[in-house]
């Protein structure tokens, strides 16, 4: 049996203080309550992603009913490397967990608008300059104080690349070629969690994948994503649990991968497609399937990684408690912001 699996494995939820496994006291007469109306901010994209679709409920579980609505003077930004300078000016922003990622401009979170309630990890306080303290962790990590799907029978060894490979390459097929099972990041987040409970071991392209593995005691072997952008943001939540982040190299499924590897350009315009999925390169393509496929048979051979479990039931303490103290402070009215 693999580490960590024989317990988690018995829970439907982890118990941390005033969760019990239920979700957060609901208001009965919300429209009295100071301090909620407010809309929840996520990466909300045509094509579903995992870590972004976690935000469709994971809140329902730590915020009062009726305290998240379209009410845009307030932002709750949640999971995701969403933390930029492109929020309404005049906009109060509260943060839970959220990471700088790198693709837009820091904001100045010291101008009285935003609430830090906790980032995800120590890269994003030393970028927007705030008490590293704050450094709790992605509030993925909050799942542990749910309610989870069973684990699903029968995963074995599994792989989830990032959903924007899935433009690039065919990774269900290299998965097939490899003996593996492929977890889709835009299949219904639900179904993710409990393939990620019942899998050995996954091997993970997906921040996110990495994250809710460890979350769930799941061993896992994270790999450099294909695009350099993505990056940044798996060093950071690394820290946040003192994970020694050694990401392994991911062979290119097709052509397109290995341009955007090579040269950093995303290889999803029409040129990229008109050209580099021509029918002449499909050999070409094989070929690349193939040894992506061999390659991932290798990482599934490499030591796997997981966060000491003393450290992660502290992140989700902290996260859970000041989540809690966010909610008391609202109904009792008043929030600092940021200083």
């Amino acid at each position: 049996m693999r580490a960590g699996r024989g317990r988690d494995c018995a829970l439907r939820y982890f118990d941390y203080g005033f969760v019990r496994g239920q979700v957060a006291p609901h208001d009965p007469h919300p429209e009295k309550r100071p301090g909620g109306r407010m809309k929840l901010q996520f990466f909300d994209n045509d094509i579903p992603n995992f870590g972004d679709e976690l935000n469709r409920d994971i809140w329902d579980h730590f915020l009062p009913k009726g305290f998240l609505d379209e009410d845009t003077s307030e932002l709750f930004i949640g999971i995701g490397s969403i933390i930029h300078d492109k929020y309404p000016a005049n906009a109060r922003k509260i943060v839970a967990g959220s990471g700088y990622g790198g693709y837009e401009d820091a904001p100045d979170v010291h101008d009285g608008t935003w609430d830090i309630l906790f980032v995800r990890g120590p890269q994003t306080a030393e970028v927007l300059g705030i008490d590293p303290s704050l450094a709790i962790s992605d509030s993925a990590i909050l799942l542990r104080a749910t309610p989870l799907p069973d684990p699903e029978p029968d995963i074995g060894v599994a792989f989830m690349p990032h959903f924007d490979s899935l433009q690039r390459g065919d990774w269900a097929k290299v998965c097939e070629l490899a003996g593996m099972t492929f977890l889709d990041p835009r299949e219904p987040h639900h179904k993710v969690i409990a393939q990620i409970r019942g899998a050995d071991l996954v091997v993970t392209e997906a921040m996110h994948g990495a994250i809710v593995a460890d979350a769930m005691r799941t061993p896992w072997v994270s790999v450099l994503p294909i695009h350099k952008a993505h990056r940044f943001k798996w060093l950071d939540w690394a820290r946040s649990l003192q994970i020694d982040y050694q990401p392994k190299m991911l062979w290119p499924s097709s052509m397109r991968e290995a341009v955007t590897f090579f040269t950093g350009h995303h290889g999803m315009g029409a040129r990229s497609k008109r050209v580099l999925d021509a029918a002449p390169t499909r050999p070409v393509t094989w070929a690349f399937e193939h040894m992506a496929a061999r390659r991932l048979q290798v990482l599934a051979t490499m030591d796997p990684q997981l966060s000491a479990d003393a450290v992660i039931e502290t992140a989700t303490a902290r996260a859970v408690a000041a989540l809690d103290q966010f909610v008391k402070s609202r109904t009792q009215g008043g929030v600092s912001a940021a200083e």
